[in-house]
């Protein structure tokens, strides 16, 4: 697979299950996820206010898409290489492809243990 290193460096938080979607999530990377028992937004490291309950900075590596939801193995295909290398991460889907968050100081252990599995990892082109 093809994956390329987005920008900036992001952050996991979690907010109460009842408040609102944050004002300060700003633009860029998001991902916003509601349960009953949290709200857990993914967004740019640098827009979390002071006080708020958060693991990063990540970054992220986006998987090239779009990916038919028919096709199946591919998360396996990603995490048990960086299993085996004993990189944790923090999944993403979206309609059309997947994205693994990586904490920031083990992003080159990553992009190795990726490119060992036979995948591609490339930074995003500026501009």
């Amino acid at each position: 697979m093809r994956l390329t290193i987005l920008q900036p460096e992001l952050a996991v938080c979690r907010l109460q299950p009842d408040v609102a979607v944050p004002a300060w999530l700003g633009p860029g990377f998001t991902s916003v996820t509601r349960t009953s028992n949290e709200l857990s937004v993914v967004c740019e490291h640098s827009h979390v206010p002071a006080g708020v309950r958060r693991e990063g900075p990540w970054r992220c590596l986006e998987v090239a898409g779009p990916l038919a939801f028919s096709e199946v193995g591919i998360m396996a295909a990603l995490c048990d290489p960086l299993a085996a290398a004993g990189i944790s991460l923090f999944a993403v889907s979206t309609f059309d492809t997947d994205y693994l968050l990586v904490k920031s100081a083990d992003l080159t252990a990553a992009c190795e243990a990726l490119r060992g599995a036979g995948h591609e990892v490339e930074d995003k082109p500026s501009g």
